[in-house]
C-alpha cells in the first residue's frame, strides 16, 4: 500500500508550509522598506537588548546570507543575517529582539528551552535512523521494526513540538522588550507582529506535517496488528 489516506491531510499540510515560507519572505520583504522610529539597526538592537538583560558576553555576529538568524547556545552568540544586522527597519529590529529572545531563554533557563537542549542529542541520532526502519517495516512487513521506526520518529515529533512554545515565547519577549525600550512605538508593534507571526506559522506548519506522519504510521501499525 503505498499510498495512506492520511496522505492527503499531509500533502494539505505540505502546502500550508510551502505557503508559510513564501509569506515570511513577502513579509519581511514588505517591513524591510518600512524603517522603524528609533533608526537602530538590527545589530544596535540586539547589542542593547543583550546588555540590559545582563548578557553582556553574548557577542552579536554578521553573518551571510537572508533570514539565516540565528541564536548558538552552544557558542552563546547571536548571528545576524546581512539585512538584518545592518537594516533599521521593523523587519530587521523584530528577527534580531527575537533571536536576543532565546537568549534571554537561555539565560532565566526557560523550560521549553531546556528540554529542547536535553533532548537534541537524541533526537539528532535517532531522527536519521527512523526513517529507514519505518520504510523497512513498511516494505518487510515487520511490525516490530515498524515499531521501533515509530518510536524514534515520535522523538522527532516531540522535538518540533517543544519548540513551538520556545518560539512564541521569544517572540513575546521580543514585542514587549522593544516597547519598553523604545526600539518601537505602539503603532509599529503591528508590524512587528506581523514579521514575527509569519515567521511562527512555519514551524506550526512543520509541526504539523511530522504529527499527521505519525498519526499515519501508527495507523499503518494497528492495522497490520489485525
Amino acid at each position: 500500500m503505498f499510498f495512506h489516506p492520511m496522505d492527503f491531510l499531509i500533502l494539505i499540510a505540505f502546502g500550508l508550509s510551502l505557503w508559510a515560507q513564501f509569506r515570511v519572505k513577502g513579509t519581511f520583504n514588505k517591513f524591510a522598506e518600512v524603517p522603524t522610529s528609533s533608526g537602530l539597526t538590527g545589530a544596535e538592537a540586539a547589542r542593547r537588548m543583550l546588555d540590559a538583560n545582563g548578557l553582556t558576553n553574548v557577542p552579536v555576529q554578521h553573518i551571510p546570507g537572508t533570514l539565516t538568524d540565528h541564536y548558538d547556545p552552544t557558542d552563546r552568540v547571536v548571528r545576524l543575517s546581512d539585512p538584518v544586522y545592518l537594516g533599521n527597519s521593523i523587519a530587521s529590529l523584530s528577527v534580531a529582539c527575537h533571536e536576543v529572545g532565546h537568549a534571554i531563554q537561555h539565560k532565566v533557563s526557560y523550560p521549553m528551552l531546556v528540554a529542547r537542549h536535553r533532548i537534541f542529542p537524541v533526537v539528532n541520532l535517532v531522527s536519521g535512523v527512523a526513517p529507514l526502519l519505518l520504510l523497512a517495516g513498511f516494505f518487510f512487513k515487520m511490525a516490530g521494526l515498524l515499531l521501533i521506526g515509530i518510536i524514534f520518529f515520535s522523538g522527532a515529533v516531540a522535538f518540533q513540538l517543544v519548540t513551538l512554545p520556545v518560539e512564541f515565547n521569544a517572540s513575546s519577549r521580543a514585542k514587549d522588550l522593544m516597547l519598553q525600550m523604545g526600539f518601537i512605538r505602539n503603532e509599529e508593534e503591528r508590524g512587528a507582529s506581523k514579521v514575527l507571526g509569519a515567521a511562527a506559522l512555519t514551524y506550526v506548519a512543520a509541526a504539523l506535517i511530522s504529527v499527521l506522519e505519525l498519526a499515519k504510521y501508527i495507523m499503518i501499525f494497528r492495522s497490520s496488528d489485525d
